[in-house]
């Protein structure tokens, strides 16, 4: 395959001893059937291996979580089927996944890395915690805040947690809407963390009439401060992912393809570099972004938009990734056929090599993760250890 036009930085990255990123080729991803191949720049894989950190990608229209992984130089594309999973959530211990109507949450158990049946060493393992019933919200991004798992249920257009009794509870709705009703007004779906409180929100509009977003898609996204509940900023083109990110707030202006940051000062949106392709889905290590890429279909909900203008064979699904200090992209890695769309990218931060388990019955029933005061009283009784 033809490789991607790439360009190239020289500038030597402040983490570690990492060297400067100069490769521009395409290499095919050969782990996967044709229908999940990839195509990636022969420095990806070298790069999450220096960095020591997996990506955690979600498909809502392939119905997968993709786990990006470094195997000894060799980009690994593992993946796990999900029902249209969307938001994400990631540490070095847990992982939460929002579906079609669960959030799915996942502890790291290390102990059981040593029961997976696979020829490489893994170095976490994730094993299913909590599955809870949202019903069909529309889940959109979400994140730990004060050990609460806050998530944007785009449907109610709000903000909401977990409940042992409901299927959510409301934490906050913008000033506009008048009532948590399930009518996608104003396609409510990013969120920023600042200071340990969600202090950003993006939406596609300010309406309060049902599926009102929709009027005015080209240039209606907002950005709200949550603590004012005022718009910080007007005129976006389908905006997701609000990241505050090294003193600045961070931003994909979807609809034109764009990553850059928001002056507060003078809501005035602020692009640092155009993709090619309907950006959504933003992590950061230091100073990379790892931004996600979709083709978009050809339906009505992205009709009108900038990116909808370019042709679908120059349009492209996948992760790239963005040096900051540069403004240069650096690595991508370019999805095929099967894989469309993107929702969420996040960094797993500290496992080069770990695995996910959502369908393994035997080991998922017979791995144990108890107490550590439940763990010292047993001591001397027998094996108390997981797994």
């Amino acid at each position: 395959m033809k490789a991607m036009g790439l360009v190239a930085s020289s500038t030597t990255f402040s983490l570690g001893t990492m060297a400067a990123v100069t490769e521009n080729q395409s290499n095919r991803d050969a782990n996967h059937d044709a229908a999940l191949r990839s195509v990636h720049t022969s420095n990806f894989p070298d790069l999450l291996d220096q960095l020591g950190i997996t990506l955690l990608v979600t498909t809502y229209q392939a119905g997968k979580l993709v786990m990006l992984r470094s195997d000894q130089g060799v980009l690994n594309t593992h993946f796990r089927m999900f029902d249209k999973p969307m938001g994400l959530a990631a540490d070095a211990d847990r992982i939460a996944i929002g579906t079609a109507m669960q959030v799915h949450e996942f502890h790291n158990i290390p102990a059981a890395c040593s029961r997976l049946q696979s020829s490489r060493l893994h170095d976490a393992c994730f094993l299913p915690r909590v599955t809870h019933h949202t019903g069909d919200i529309d889940v959109h991004e979400m994140a730990w805040v004060q050990d609460d798992l806050v998530f944007v249920n785009t449907r109610f257009s709000c903000l909401a947690k977990r409940s042992g009794t409901y299927n959510f509870v409301p934490v906050w709705r913008p000033s506009f809407i008048n009532q948590n009703v399930p009518d996608d007004c104003c396609h409510l779906n990013g969120m920023a963390v600042r200071d340990g409180d969600v202090r950003y929100v993006t939406a596609l509009g300010d309406s309060n009439e049902a599926s009102g977003w929709r009027a005015n898609k080209k240039e209606g996204g907002i950005l709200i401060d949550v603590q004012s509940n005022e718009i910080a900023a007007r005129g976006l083109s389908m905006p997701h992912s609000p990241r505050w990110h090294d003193g600045k707030l961070w931003l994909l202006n979807s609809g034109s393809g764009s990553f850059g940051t928001i002056d507060l000062a003078l809501g005035r949106y602020e692009p640092m570099v155009t993709l090619p392709g309907f950006t959504r889905g933003l992590s950061f290590y230091g100073p990379l972004a790892f931004i996600g890429l979709s083709q978009v279909r050809e339906t009505a909900v992205f009709t009108g938009i900038p990116i909808a203008d370019l042709p679908m064979e120059q349009r492209c699904c996948g992760v790239w990734v963005v040096n900051l200090q540069t403004a240069n992209v650096i690595a991508f890695v370019k999805f095929e056929d099967a894989v469309q769309e993107i929702f969420a990218v996040e960094v797993l931060p500290g496992s080069r090599y770990p695995e996910l388990v959502n369908e393994d019955r035997e080991l998922m029933g017979n791995t144990y993760e108890l107490p550590d005061t439940t763990l010292a009283d047993d001591a001397g009784t027998g094996d108390s250890s997981p797994g």
